[in-house]
């Protein structure tokens, strides 16, 4: 049982990752290094993906803004107090 248990962590870990080979500027994996604190060019390119894609998911929830009716604190507060009168005669 523990052979398969291998087996299947090994195929789980081969679709975890994606291999490829892409041509990078040297400098600007060099900047991306700096700036991101990288020891190496793979950290460097995840942390940059990484990055890219939470500023994009940012931005679509940016879209959102003002999309929901959310009652302000004040209001809830006199909601509440109206209830509680309400209940209370």
């Amino acid at each position: 049982m523990q052979q398969i248990d291998l087996a299947l962590d090994s195929i789980s870990n081969y679709f975890r990752y994606m291999k490829t080979t892409i041509d990078i500027p040297e400098k600007e994996l060099e900047d991306a290094m700096t700036f991101s604190g990288a020891t190496s060019k793979r950290e460097a390119v995840v942390t940059a993906l990484r990055e890219f894609n939470r500023r994009n998911r940012m931005a679509r929830l940016v879209g959102f803004s003002g999309t929901c009716d959310f009652d302000t604190n004040i209001a809830i507060e006199t909601r509440e107090a109206d209830e509680a009168t309400e209940a209370r005669t």
